[in-house]
């Protein structure tokens, strides 16, 4: 869509005489995926995660180590806070370890189910040693 910048200030121009601006350019979204480490040390640190999983285009792994060792009320409010907006977001959510959280926005799902993975692995063994 072109924009007469000239008529638009009240200059008489020719037709021949305009410049186009392409008004969508500047809107271009990320597209890529990123997968970005956190680390919990206090409650504030919440909203950083939070604006970063609203975005859209963020998983989050989340080293909460500091905040369980010095305060685990305080863990426990970051973490119900955390789950609050990925549940609002269609996302997931989940523990690895004793240690790490990883939350994601709605376009990915987190694979709860660590039977079914060594299932796949034991089958990938068989099929290999039987082939």
């Amino acid at each position: 869509m072109g924009l007469n910048i000239k008529k638009l200030f009240g200059k008489n121009v020719s037709d021949e005489e305009y410049i186009e601006i392409d008004l969508g350019a500047g809107e271009a979204k990320p597209n890529k995926v990123v997968v970005k480490p956190f680390v919990l040390r206090t409650f504030d640190d919440v909203n950083e995660i939070l604006n970063s999983l609203r975005d859209g285009y963020t998983i989050s792994i989340i080293d909460i180590k500091p905040l369980k060792t010095k305060d685990i009320i305080e863990l426990k409010r970051s973490i119900a806070k955390i789950k609050k907006t990925i549940d609002a977001l269609d996302g997931s959510i989940a523990g690895f370890g004793e240690n790490i959280i990883i939350a994601t926005p709605s376009f990915a799902k987190i694979q709860r189910e660590a039977q079914e993975v060594k299932k796949v692995k034991s089958d990938f063994i068989n099929d290999f040693r039987s082939g």
